[in-house]
């Protein structure tokens, strides 16, 4: 049993850290190379959105990680990235 706790732990730090990830990597390209206006930044975050969705969907049809959980980080995400659109399309 502990070994479980153990991996669902891994696999909710895991799915954090990719979220976080995929925000530093939109406010690198926001920073450096375009607007967020730009099909470019759209396709990449949607790319990026896209494929965290399918990993978590992944750990919880694993068990490794709750639905709530896992609809949390998306949604903790979408948040930061909204404010960060915001900061830049205020500018």
């Amino acid at each position: 049993m502990a070994k479980q706790a153990t991996m669902k732990n891994a696999a909710l730090k895991q799915l954090t850290k990719d979220a976080d990830e995929i925000l530093h990597l939109i406010k690198v390209q926001l920073d450096n190379l375009t607007l967020p206006s730009c099909p470019l930044y759209e396709e990449v975050l949607d790319t990026q959105m896209f494929g965290l969705q399918k990993e978590v969907d992944f750990a919880v049809k694993l068990g490794l990680v709750d639905r709530e959980d896992g609809k949390q980080i998306m949604l903790r995400l979408e948040k930061e990235l909204s404010k960060l659109h915001e900061a830049f399309t205020l500018v």
